[in-house]
This record gives structure tokens, C-alpha cells and sequence, in this order.
């Protein structure tokens, strides 16, 4: 029999640790809550060490992502997909930006490859990066594959503005962290 559906789903701590109601105003702000995610993940063994936060233009969120692909066994549930895929499904949209409207995503780390390209499409105005991608394959086993060598100028050229290196250590901590812990997620 062939599959017919894919359930894809956030822990259910995400309930209790995001605020939904509440404005994350800077850079900072929104890439620290991203961050939390991450430690939160590796934490509540829930996933990898990533997370990410799409906000609206009035810096609230639209909707969360952590990395779930050990626990669904599937490769594209990186916290950027998740958080990209429940965007959409509560605007009822795949362009997130085609309104008009601003959006941001803020990523505990740089995206790998998958979700560099999901990002061009996505509807995204920003992004707004933790860590490094030099940083996660330092320090934990994950491989981000390969990225145009110019992945920043691409993006840019699309409309997308890059903020890269908010918060860099506290990211880095929370890699270090699962890097060192020898679990599999």
C-alpha cells in the first residue's frame, strides 16, 4: 500500500514555551527565541539542536519550527521546513509574502542546503542567523551541504535580506552542547 499522507508534527512542549501574544521587537529578540527552541529540542530529546520562528511585520509569531527529522524519519523536517510548512498552512498559503506582507524567519543556525532553497521561495523578506554553518559542522557530526558561493548575494538579489552572527555564541553553546552529548537526533 502507498502512502497517502504525511503527519508531520512540533513536540508538544511548543505549546507551553512559546508565547504567541507577546512582540519580539530586534534581531536579538526573535533569533534568541529561536535559539531557546533549539536548547529546548535537545533537551526535551525531542530532536536536533535547531530551531526557527517565522514572525509577521508587527514582530509576532506566525508560526515555529524545531528539528524533527529523527523522530518522523524524514529527511525535510530541518526547524526552517517545519516552521516554513506550519506558516503556510495557518495563512493557507506557499508564498508567505505574496500580499504584500513582511515576514522574517529567525533560525538558531545558518539553514543547510534544503532549506536555503526552500527560503528562496518561501515568501520570507529576512533572515536572520545564529550560528554558522562552519559552526554546526564543527561541532556536531551534521553535514549542511554544499551552498552557492555566493548564498548571501542570491538571497539578496531575491529581496531577501541576511543578518547572520545574532547571538552566535549562545548557538554555538547549544551545538557545542548536542555535539558533546553523543545522542543521535
Amino acid at each position: 500500500m502507498l502512502y497517502a499522507q504525511i503527519h508531520l508534527t512540533l513536540p508538544a512542549w511548543v505549546h507551553d514555551a512559546v508565547d504567541t501574544s507577546a512582540t519580539y521587537a530586534g534581531d536579538e529578540a526573535k533569533v534568541g527565541l529561536a535559539i531557546d527552541l533549539s536548547a529546548r529540542n535537545i533537551d526535551a530529546a525531542t530532536g536536533g539542536p535547531f530551531g526557527a520562528v517565522v514572525f509577521d511585520g508587527a514582530d509576532r509569531i506566525v508560526a515555529v519550527g524545531t528539528n524533527r527529522v529523527v523522530p518522523h524519519t524524514c529527511s525535510v523536517a530541518h526547524a526552517e521546513m517545519m516552521a516554513y510548512m506550519t506558516a503556510q498552512q495557518r495563512l493557507q498559503r506557499f508564498r508567505l509574502n505574496e500580499d504584500g506582507s513582511r515576514f522574517v524567519l529567525a533560525t538558531s543556525s545558518q539553514p543547510c542546503c534544503q532549506c536555503y532553497g526552500a527560503t528562496v521561495w518561501a515568501g520570507i523578506d529576512e533572515l536572520l542567523i545564529g550560528a554558522r554553518s562552519e559552526d554546526v559542522e564543527a561541532l556536531t557530526p551534521f553535514d549542511e551541504g554544499p551552498l552557492p558561493a555566493d548564498w548571501i548575494g542570491e538571497l539578496e538579489r531575491r529581496g531577501i535580506a541576511v543578518r547572520r552572527d545574532i547571538l552566535r555564541d549562545a548557538a554555538c553553546d547549544v551545538l557545542r552542547r548536542y555535539g558533546e552529548s553523543g545522542v543521535a537526533y
